[in-house]
């Protein structure tokens, strides 16, 4: 079975003031993960609130190692290319 890493990210949303605002805020960053790492990435929680959001990360491969690696380069990429935009709490998981 191929190990799937899963990397939980609730980010802060400070400038946004309309729901219009985050998703044009959410929408690069998720595309650029995507493009930057070949991981599959989405909004998954509190999409009814505009100052926070809960995004999930996921890479399938079959190193467990290479997937822990892979993303926690992702927070750090999202910490260094979004410093607006704060991490309050992220978790790693592999599957």
């Amino acid at each position: 079975m191929c190990p799937i890493g899963l990397l939980s990210l609730h980010l802060e949303l400070p400038g946004c003031t309309s729901l219009k605002k985050k998703r044009s805020h959410i929408k690069p960053i998720l595309a650029r993960l995507h493009r930057e790492f070949n991981v599959s990435a989405a909004e998954v929680g509190l999409q009814d609130h505009h100052r926070e959001t809960k995004i999930a990360v996921a890479v399938v491969t079959n190193d467990p190692v290479f997937a822990q690696q892979c993303l926690q380069k992702v927070v750090g990429f999202v910490e260094q290319q979004w410093p607006d935009t704060p991490i309050l709490d992220q978790k790693i998981e592999i599957i």
